[in-house]
């Protein structure tokens, strides 16, 4: 019998990332909504590990943080705007600046010691081992 983890916010969660799903992909001015960037993100897995891929296109990797705390990963960081010339004006500006965070529960365990990051032209690739669950042995009992 294997035992399943209560996770009673479980639907918050979903409720939560589907209407901030909806609101980031919803064409706004950066006026309308200052300091919004919520970077896109992959979650898969395969027999031995979890993915995550996010794009974060025009931020450093210095400004970039990763944890993992209680099964849950937490992916934050800053976009900044960068206009060296202030006598520019601009008539729209769709590219979205500001410090962002994403958090959510890992859908299986993992092993928090064996985590790998790797940050290339934009996109964020997190590897977690998952932890392997061993099945109880059976003990069978002699009866006498």
């Amino acid at each position: 019998m294997t035992l399943v983890r209560f996770e009673p916010f479980k639907e918050l969660e979903y409720l939560n990332n589907r209407l901030r799903r909806i609101f980031d992909e919803t064409p706004v001015s950066v006026k309308e909504t200052p300091g919004i960037f919520n970077p896109r993100l992959n979650v898969y897995e395969d027999n031995q590990n979890l993915y995550i891929e996010a794009e974060i296109p025009g931020v450093h990797k210095e400004d970039l943080k990763i944890s993992l705390q209680d099964n849950t990963i937490t992916i934050s960081g800053e976009k900044k705007f960068e206009d060296e010339k202030k006598e520019k004006t601009y008539y729209r500006i769709e590219r979205r600046y500001g410090s962002f965070r994403r958090s959510f529960s890992l859908p299986a365990e993992v092993n928090d010691s064996k985590v790998e990051a790797k940050f290339d032209n934009g996109v964020l690739k997190v590897t977690l081992e998952k932890v392997v669950e061993q099945q109880p042995e059976e003990k069978v009992i002699t009866i006498q």
